[in-house]
């Protein structure tokens, strides 16, 4: 059995369930004691990590190296102390977020591509596959973008997939990604068929689900004490507003994407937050 069967409790609640718009999802953190749970949060992104940042035959963890594994996660995300501008924390979230709810798995992470562990990558901040039982294989490539002003978050994230799909980019990253999918996960002949050479890129795009997650600041979120149909009805304006500027970029039209929204109350203090969790593993 593959080890991705393990997974931390789920933390998030999908807000607007049935009720969201087609083609998005929001998943809150939630509320306690009327204060939006920031650093609960960053607790669960911090049980994620190991998920994120190990490779499968290194999650096989024992009372003897878990120590070790969880320090080896925690510098494999960053060690600088220039971390507002990172983006690690929205790559933790949108693999969680996708693992938990959609039952993917991580078939190439970018921490692997780094050569020291302050390396900024260009490439999808996630790779991961759907592999359902009886069902086709897809392939989910994924953006995140963190940051104070949502509009701004997915105008980023737009022009950062066009970056990733303009032709000869994304030959050269499905060219990179391909040697780097272990040859023991679940149904490997069929995944790495999208990523041989001779495998057309249309096709590739044809299979994929592109979720992008927007994690920024919400006057929703603020000004909520609980998850009352008020906010719920506050946060489903916000969401709409993303899909519109998403619906706006008309050469993405063609492409399965999947519009994922996390509101938060504050991005520099849930970085904080964050921040000093992971560091507290690297000392």
């Amino acid at each position: 059995m593959s080890l991705y069967k393990n997974k931390p409790d789920r933390f998030f609640s999908d807000l607007l369930g049935s009720d969201s718009p087609l083609g998005a999802r929001v998943y809150c953190a939630g509320f306690e004691s009327g204060e939006w749970r920031r650093d609960q949060y960053a607790e669960h992104v911090m049980e994620w990590l190991p998920d994120y940042a190990l490779a499968e035959e290194e999650l096989s963890v024992n009372h003897g190296n878990i120590y070790v594994r969880l320090k080896q996660a925690a510098v494999r995300v960053y060690t600088s102390e220039k971390y507002k501008k990172r983006g690690e924390l929205g790559e933790i979230s949108i693999h969680a977020i996708c693992r938990d709810f959609y039952d993917t798995i991580p078939i190439s992470n970018r921490v692997f591509y780094k050569s020291a562990s302050n390396d900024v990558v260009k490439a999808f901040d996630m790779v991961h596959a759907r592999v359902i039982d009886g069902e086709p294989v897809q392939i989910w490539l994924g953006e995140s973008k963190l940051w104070k002003d949502r509009l701004d978050a997915v105008q980023d994230a737009i022009k950062s997939m066009r970056s990733h799909l303009a032709a000869g980019f994304l030959k050269s990253e499905k060219l990179l990604l391909g040697p780097q999918i272990p040859k023991t996960t679940p149904r490997y002949d069929e995944i790495m068929h999208f990523f041989k050479p001779q495998t057309s890129l249309d096709e590739l795009l044809g299979n994929a689900v592109f979720p992008v997650l927007v994690a920024a600041n919400s006057q929703a979120v603020i000004a909520a004490k609980t998850g009352d149909d008020e906010y719920k009805s506050s946060i489903k304006k916000e969401v709409e507003e993303i899909l519109a500027a998403v619906s706006n970029a008309k050469d993405l039209a063609g492409l399965k994407i999947l519009v994922i929204s996390v509101p938060v109350a504050d991005k520099d203090a849930l970085l904080d937050a964050f921040d000093l969790k992971l560091k507290g593993l690297q000392s």
